[in-house]
Formats: C-alpha cells, sequence, structure tokens
C-alpha cells in the first residue's frame, strides 16, 4: 500500500535527480535501505528503489523500480504533450481580468490583493531562478502608472482604458524575457551536464593510458592483434573527444547568441524599477558561462596531452614490435644455416630424413645409405668398413622442430621427398 502522494522525485539546479519520502505512512527505501521523510536523496543509474513494504505471504513489494538512463528521443514519445498554447491563452485572460477587478475596486484589502495576484501568476509555470525574478520584476512594472492619450468621448472613461491597454500589451514582452531568461539557464544546466560528461570521458582516457603502461610493461609478449586493439580504442577516444567538443562549441553559441539577445533588449529598454536585478542575472550567467569556457579550454589542452601521450606510447610500442620480428628473423635465418651446414645429408644434399649413424660416427638418411650400400659397404666419408647401423632420434626431432619453422614451401618439398622414399 502507498500513500496518494508517496514521494518526490525532482532534478535540482546540478542535474542530479532526486528522490524525497513526502512522510508516507509504509516509507520509501533507497538500494534497501530506509529514507528518512521530507530528506532529499541523489539517485544514480543502477540505484533500486522500493515504495511501500510487502503485503503478506509475498517476499517482494509491490511498486519495485531501478533507476535507469535512455536517450531522449526514446523517451519522448511516451511523454504527455504539454500545452503551453492554451496555458498561455488562460494566463493572459485571468491577467487582464484581474487588473480591471483591481482598477475598479481600489478599497478592496491586502488579503483580496494578494488572491488576485496569485490568480494571476496561477497559469504560468515557474521555470527555475530566472523566471522568479522575472516575475518579481513584472510585478514592480505593474506597479507603474503608465497612460497614453487615446480619443474617446471623455477624459474620464478613456483613463482606464488606457491603463488596461498599457498593461496587456507589456504582458507577453515580460512573459517573453522570462522565458528567454529561463533558456539562458537551461542552456547552462545542459553545458554544466556535457563538461560532466567530458570528465567522464577524461577519466576514461587516463584508464586507457594506465592500461597503455601495463601494455609496455608487458611489451615482448604483445603480439599483433593487441597492437591493432590498442589503435583502434586510440582511434574511437579521438572520435569521442571530437564530438564532444564539437557539442559542447554549439552549446556554447547557442548560449553566447542567447546572451547577446538578453543584452540587446536590455540595452535597447528602461524599466524604472528591476532593471539592475536582470542585469545582475544576466552578469552571473556571463561570468559562469566565462568560467566553464576556462574549463573546457583546460580539458582540451589536457586532452590533446593525453593523445599525445598515447601516441608517442604506441610508436614505442610499433619500435619495440619492429625490433622483436627482427631478432625473429635473425634467428631464423641462424636456424636455416645450420640446417644447410650441419644437418644435411652428404649423398642427397638434403635434410636428413630418419637419419642413421654408423659405426664411425657420422649420419646419413636411412634411405640414401641403404642405396649407398648396394653398390660399396664403406662410408662414403671415411671409407671405413661400415659394420652398424644406429637411428639417430635426436636428429630426427630436432630437425622436425626446426622445420616447423620455416616457410611452407620448405615444408611441402621436405614431404614430398618423405613420400617419394616411402614408395
Amino acid at each position: 500500500m502507498i500513500s496518494r502522494k508517496h514521494c518526490v522525485f525532482q532534478q535540482n539546479a546540478e542535474g542530479q535527480w532526486t528522490i524525497q519520502d513526502n512522510k508516507s505512512l509504509n516509507g520509501v527505501w533507497l538500494n534497501k535501505q530506509r529514507l528518512d521523510p521530507s530528506k532529499v536523496y541523489p539517485i544514480a543509474e543502477g540505484d533500486h528503489i522500493q515504495l511501500g513494504v510487502p503485503l503478506e505471504n509475498r517476499e517482494t513489494a509491490e511498486y519495485e523500480y531501478e533507476v535507469i538512463k535512455d536517450e531522449w528521443e526514446k523517451i519522448k514519445p511516451f511523454l504527455a504533450q504539454r500545452n503551453d498554447l492554451g496555458k498561455a491563452k488562460s494566463s493572459r485572460t485571468k491577467r487582464k481580468f484581474s487588473l480591471e477587478e483591481l482598477e475598479t475596486s481600489g478599497s478592496e484589502g491586502p488579503s483580496d490583493s494578494r488572491c488576485k495576484r496569485d490568480r494571476m501568476s496561477c497559469g504560468n509555470e515557474p521555470v527555475g531562478k530566472s523566471w522568479g525574478q522575472a516575475e518579481e520584476a513584472r510585478r514592480l512594472t505593474e506597479k507603474m502608472d503608465v497612460k497614453l492619450p487615446l480619443p474617446g468621448p471623455s477624459e474620464g472613461d478613456s483613463a482606464p482604458v488606457h491603463v488596461h491597454s498599457k498593461k496587456a500589451m507589456t504582458v507577453p514582452q515580460k512573459d517573453q524575457k522570462g522565458s528567454s531568461l529561463a533558456e539562458s539557464w537551461t542552456g547552462l544546466k545542459m553545458l554544466r551536464k556535457s563538461l560532466v560528461d567530458t570528465m567522464k570521458l577524461k577519466v576514461k582516457v587516463q584508464e586507457k593510458q594506465t592500461a597503455v603502461l601495463n601494455v609496455k610493461q608487458k611489451r615482448r609478449k604483445c603480439d599483433q592483434k593487441e597492437i591493432l586493439v590498442m589503435e583502434q580504442e586510440l582511434q574511437e577516444l579521438q572520435n569521442q573527444l571530437c564530438m564532444e567538443q564539437e557539442h559542447q562549441q554549439q552549446q556554447v553559441e547557442k548560449l553566447e547568441r542567447t546572451f547577446c539577445k538578453e543584452q540587446q533588449k536590455l540595452e535597447g529598454e528602461r524599466w524604472e524599477q528591476g532593471e539592475e536585478n536582470l542585469k545582475e542575472q544576466l552578469a552571473q550567467v556571463l561570468q559562469e558561462h566565462r568560467a566553464l569556457m576556462e574549463e573546457l579550454n583546460r580539458n582540451k589542452k589536457d586532452f590533446e596531452a593525453i593523445i599525445q601521450a598515447k601516441n608517442k606510447e604506441l610508436e614505442e610500442t610499433k619500435e619495440e614490435k619492429e625490433k622483436v620480428r627482427a631478432q625473429k628473423e635473425e634467428v631464423l635465418n641462424q636456424m636455416n644455416d645450420v640446417l644447410e651446414n650441419e644437418l644435411q645429408c652428404t649423398i642427397c644434399s638434403e635434410h636428413f630424413i630418419e637419419a642413421v649413424t654408423l659405426n664411425c660416427a657420422h649420419s646419413f638418411c636411412s634411405y640414401c645409405i641403404n642405396e649407398w650400400t648396394k653398390r660399396k659397404v664403406e662410408c662414403p666419408i671415411c671409407r671405413q668398413e661400415i659394420k652398424s647401423k644406429t637411428r639417430s632420434l635426436v636428429l630426427d626431432n630436432c630437425i622436425n622442430r626446426m622445420v616447423e619453422k620455416l616457410d611452407v614451401e620448405m615444408k611441402e618439398h621436405r614431404l614430398s621427398l618423405i613420400r617419394e622414399r616411402k614408395v
């Protein structure tokens, strides 16, 4: 069971979503921990939220949720549509009606005036701190006694109409100023959020740099696949950094256009009261904008330094890999020299196949020495009489292991010789 207004989900000025237990009967649990009533707690992606307690004979509560993060384009079709036009029209009607009542009934008490002010502002939605200040400036402007000379039957009848007409005309302009300031604050919030994403990307690049240093320590065991993976990851980080910088640059340009428009409006208009507050607010926004730009420039320099360091590490890894490959080629060449000079049969001039060692300690292929003994029973090298033949398994195994490291052509040639001699 949950209350009619069990809890409140709200986004703070930094863009962080929060949850608050509205003094509910059965409470609110965040990650299995009950929240204190009327206290705001931040929530993040992956948090588990439970409203109320489980019913009898049930292990889990009826209302359990998990916080996820999704793209705006995916969830936008499922959100309720706002009818801003109807609200604006309704607010203008209520505002004009209240002003007429204010002119005709001047003897009403302060409580009635407060009710009228509340009724005038009920149709407008508050949009952060900027909208509150715009609302205050609007109330100050309403107290101004402005009269425009219009032709009419009598001076007494036309005076109230002049006041109503002027006030009715200034309402949309001031509402438009409030919405412009609200746009500026919204843009600042988006820029702050983008800056947070940039810092996360910076942390990811630093973690990747640590991984590259670990690979550098084990460079001798690094193969071609790991080098390719490192290059791909570096390219992905560079692309992601470029996209993030472009996105932030677009937001900064949009904010600058908004600030320029607001500054031009403030320079072109003169308000007797409330103008200084708006200028201070604009100066504060511009100061925060400059601070964000400086932070972006510092982050850009940090990213460039990290990318240069990664490029340098990658070049060193490639050079080390080239050295290892050259060493392998040198070892293979030495093996070929050994095979050609020391492990060849003097009869067929090929590598030993089923090596046989005679009593005089000279070695030949089994097939070659058998064919030789059909004509002469003496060693082809020292001419001693052949009294014994012994298979040399050590030579065979050594030659086979060394042949495995050679190219495919030499392997095929050896296999063809073995097949011919078996026939």
